[in-house]
């Protein structure tokens, strides 16, 4: 899959997760309502992570496309 695509995919259960997360706090604190919230939790969490994964990986090629119209072959 295309890094856009991935980056949007992991957006979209970032604001997924954000929503559970709002909508569990609304809740009274019960074992099943507290599981639920840390189910969003790390579900937002993974989406985060991911999206600043993909973030860097991006911002890695871009740097590469401009060492390489510059002429420089070895980039750190």
């Amino acid at each position: 899959m295309a890094l856009p695509k991935l980056l949007e995919d992991a957006a979209a259960r970032l604001d997924e997760a954000a929503y559970r997360i709002a909508e569990v706090r609304t809740q009274a604190p019960t074992i099943p309502v507290l599981h639920e919230w840390l189910s969003a939790v790390t579900d937002y969490c993974l989406a985060l992570s991911d999206i600043q994964r993909l973030n860097n990986e991006s911002i890695h090629e871009k740097l590469h496309a401009i060492a390489g119209r510059l002429g420089i072959e070895q980039v750190l």
